[in-house]
């Protein structure tokens, strides 16, 4: 499946060919990434990607999540999906990450925008909510530009590399706030 967020701008649906990619994203902007990402610490060889993949796209059912590549004029820019979904309750929430080389053009922005758009009209969600650990200011800007509400302050909501927690930012949208 691919979602088209703008002329240049899609979401393609993971795939395992996506792996080297993905792989080599993490492998060269370790610092950059490990900021405010807990997996790159453990993201030490490329068969950890393929095994994170592999687990994405051969989930059972009852625990699949979409996950999708951004593509930025075809090239590999970051990932963006759905995590925690709860299907009884109607509600999920998006994570995402960018290469640092693709920071500051407005691609998560339009990447979450129609993610929101598909989880309201497609799954049928009602409520979708994005969770930012409390320092990174990129990342909390992009449910501030898409109209989310800030809920509170989820506290040492994770562990971060180098065994250190950080208070999450927790914001959510309705299906009714459209």
């Amino acid at each position: 499946m691919i979602i088209k967020a703008d002329t240049d701008l899609e979401l393609k649906q993971l795939e395992q060919s996506d792996s080297t990619a993905i792989f080599q994203t993490i492998d060269t902007q370790r610092e950059y990434l490990g900021k405010w990402l807990p997996f790159v610490e453990f993201t030490k060889e490329i068969s950890d990607t393929e095994t994170f993949v592999n687990s994405v796209i051969n989930a059972p059912e009852n625990k699949f999540e979409y996950v999708f590549a951004i593509r930025k004029s075809g090239k590999f820019a970051g990932l963006i999906g759905f995590k925690d979904t709860d299907r009884q309750n109607k509600k999920t929430e998006i994570g995402y990450w960018l290469s640092e080389k693709f920071q500051k053009q407005g691609i998560v922005t339009k990447s979450v925008e129609s993610l929101c758009d598909f989880a309201f009209n497609k799954l049928e969600m009602n409520r979708i909510q994005i969770k930012c650990a409390i320092e990174n200011k990129l990342s909390i800007n992009i449910p501030k530009k898409l109209g989310f509400r800030f809920e509170g302050i989820e506290r040492q909501g994770e562990l971060l590399s180098g065994g250190h927690y950080t208070d999450l930012v927790v914001y959510s949208k309705l299906k009714s706030d459209k």
